[in-house]
């Protein structure tokens, strides 16, 4: 029984935060100026077409599209985009240099919500002086048991980046 309390205290631990993790995630843009700079986050195939869509509603607005994939894309000149990056940090250090060339001082970060949490904090860390505004793209049409693996994975891997591997 006493090799069973440490366990369950550490599981009680983790369902717990991973309530917190689901329920501190944005669930809608925190709103966009027509003059911000957007950054979307490829990796799933909600996440472009999303952010164009706002750039509809945002038409002088730049566009980056940030990650391995985006170079299928034929784009309008507002819109921009960085292929070499492969992972959430690799993002994170290309939005940094963009962002420092560019003299952002207020960027606006495009994933999905599950995502979010994460790419926001690697980001922030990346760029501690500029306000991150979170555009987060909804899970819809996903199988409830699908939707919950995606929310688990990126909870760990999200507990991972806090530990400090950022590569994860």
């Amino acid at each position: 029984m006493k090799l069973l309390t440490p366990s369950l205290l550490v599981l009680f631990c983790f369902v717990i935060g991973g309530i917190v993790f689901k329920i501190s995630a944005p669930r809608q843009c925190d709103g966009i100026r027509n003059d911000d700079t957007i950054f979307v986050l490829t990796g799933d195939m909600r996440r472009i077409p999303f952010a164009m869509r706002k750039m509809h509603t945002h038409p002088d607005s730049d566009l980056y599209i940030i990650g391995a994939g985006a170079s299928n894309y034929e784009m309008a000149h507002r819109v921009k985009i960085e292929s070499d990056s492969k992972s959430t940090y690799q993002n994170a250090l290309a939005i940094r240099d963009i962002a420092d060339r560019a003299g952002l001082d207020r960027i606006v970060i495009i994933t999905t919500e599950d995502h979010m949490n994460r790419a926001k904090y690697l980001i922030s860390h990346e760029l501690p002086e500029t306000e991150i505004i979170a555009c987060p793209v909804p899970l819809v049409g996903m199988p409830p048991a699908k939707r919950l693996e995606r929310w688990a994975v990126e909870y760990i891997k999200y507990i991972a980046t806090m530990i400090g591997i950022k590569e994860s």
